[in-house]
């Protein structure tokens, strides 16, 4: 079987965790590298270390996104894999909610997501070939107690994914959304020594992404739920 070839990528909503992994990962494979983020002053050491060519987008502004793309385009080509990670999330009692951060919240986690997938999908379908990947959240298919704008967002992107995966699939773009089911762990979240693995190491979900962009079309994946061993569910 052979496997899909890929080019570039393009990760909006780049941080120190996931997206960070799937940067490296992306560039030991030999993929072009792009990295996007509202904040780009701390990237610098991920982009000396990957190649990456950095990019300043507030991913829930049409301009922007549109811009970005442009500028990616002009440098490097049209990315054939791109990753929306980036969120938001306002908690609290519903009643107690302010709507403008809700909405802003919700722009953030879904409709960045549709901006992103959108200007992906224009330059993708005269190829019939590319990957959106999508990252979504226990959120995304159960909302918590406090957690009505996260859920919201989530569960609105899942739904783009799903409805996008039956649009674009058949015309050669694989879609797919992740739902990262548990806590990931960084250095202000580290494990705790007594359980081991509780939390979700994000270079092995990374793995996981590069195992389903290599999917072969005939067995193509459009959801994918990724969990710690202990975590319930």
């Amino acid at each position: 079987m052979e496997k899909p070839k890929y080019r570039s990528a393009l990760i909006v909503g780049t941080g120190p965790g996931l997206s960070a992994s799937l940067a490296r990962l992306f560039a030991k494979n030999g993929l072009g590298v792009a990295i996007a983020a509202r904040q780009t002053d701390k990237l610098a050491a991920l982009a000396k270390e990957t190649g990456a060519a950095v990019h300043k987008c507030n991913a829930a502004d049409p301009a922007d996104v549109a811009a970005l793309f442009e500028a990616v385009e002009a440098k490097s080509g049209a990315p054939d894999v791109v990753v929306y990670n980036a969120s938001n999330r306002v908690r609290g009692p519903l009643v107690d909610l302010p709507p403008d951060d809700v909405k802003r919240a919700i722009e953030i986690s879904a409709f960045g997501g549709f901006l992103v997938s959108q200007q992906a999908a224009r330059r993708m379908l005269p190829k019939a070939h590319g990957a959106i990947f999508l990252t979504g959240a226990t959120a995304g298919v159960k909302g918590f107690a406090l957690s009505a704008t996260f859920a919201m967002g989530k569960f609105a992107l899942r739904g783009l994914a799903q409805s996008m995966a039956r649009e674009l699939s058949p015309q050669g773009i694989h879609v797919a959304h992740f739902v990262i089911d548990g806590g990931i762990r960084s250095a202000a979240r580290p494990v705790p020594g007594n359980s081991p693995d509780s939390l979700l190491d994000p270079d092995a979900i990374a793995e996981t992404y590069w195992a389903t962009l290599m999917q072969h079309r005939s067995a193509w994946s459009w959801e994918v739920e990724v969990r710690p061993w202990v975590e319930k569910f």
